[in-house]
């Protein structure tokens, strides 16, 4: 995964709501929810959901399909496993990383 783009993934995470759409998809699964359903969820009105939306689309993080009416958006998992990736390459300089007992004072996020 490019520099840039990894970038526009973190700052397109780094924001309360889009941080919670993008979660909630990735726990419904490769099927998505169609935008009504987001908003109903988690409580956004319309014209924002479109705009956080388009900035998780923007930054590869979710994909739309259109189904009749209505379009669904969902995770884009191979995105996530990406900047995962990204993040995680060459983790703790190649040697066995801190056994779990030494990162359980680490804050979880």
């Amino acid at each position: 995964m490019e520099t840039k783009a990894v970038v526009m993934a973190l700052a397109a995470l780094a924001q309360e709501t889009r941080l919670g759409i993008f979660r909630l998809l990735v726990q419904i699964g490769p099927d998505g929810l169609a935008a009504s359903r987001i908003a109903e969820q988690m409580a956004i009105p319309p014209s924002s959901l479109s705009f956080h939306l388009k900035e998780l689309s923007y930054a590869g993080l979710i994909a739309a399909r259109q189904d009749g009416r209505f379009l669904y958006y969902s995770a884009n998992m191979g995105a996530m496993n990406a900047l995962l990736g990204f993040l995680t390459a060459n983790c703790c300089g190649g040697v066995a990383c801190m056994p779990p007992a030494a990162t359980s004072s680490v804050h979880s996020l």
